[in-house]
């Protein structure tokens, strides 16, 4: 059974947030804006870190009728594929990233797209994060097919 699947997201417009740290306002109050609106199905959100700037950067997927607060930018989003694994948040992530790249090479189709860089969502609705005690986030390595 393979644990590692390949998603392909779209090009599409993203709400980005000011580059911060948790505790330090800014990504609480892009958390509280994008919470406000309709759940979906999947989560809309990608979070990142942005080695540059030496902090984390949210993005939410927007679409027609989103309508985003001036304090946030939105941008053009390229999208791409991504080879994806499940592990628990805010601990090591070592095996959801050891666990995409053997896939990657076993693979032998595909490689590490250098160019973009790695994202992560938590998948788990507020609910089920308080029964299990923990969330678990999706990691996103940026891929593309080899030629």
């Amino acid at each position: 059974m393979e644990y590692v699947r390949i998603y392909e997201m779209p090009a599409c417009k993203m709400a980005v947030s000011q580059c911060g740290m948790f505790g330090d306002g800014k990504l609480e109050v892009f958390n509280e804006w994008f919470n406000s609106l309709p759940q979906t199905m999947f989560p809309r959100n990608f979070l990142w870190y942005d080695k540059t700037q030496g902090g984390l950067v949210w993005y939410y997927m927007c679409d027609d009728i989103t309508i985003v607060p001036e304090e946030f930018k939105v941008i053009d989003f390229p999208g791409g594929l991504y080879a994806v694994a499940a592990d628990e948040d805010q601990k090591d992530n070592t095996n959801a990233l050891n666990a995409i790249h053997d896939f990657i090479e076993k693979k032998g189709c595909f490689e590490e797209d250098k160019t973009r860089e790695y994202l992560g969502n938590v998948i788990t609705s507020q609910s089920v994060g308080e029964a299990m005690g923990y969330n678990q986030m999706d990691y996103y390595v940026p891929i593309k097919i080899k030629k």
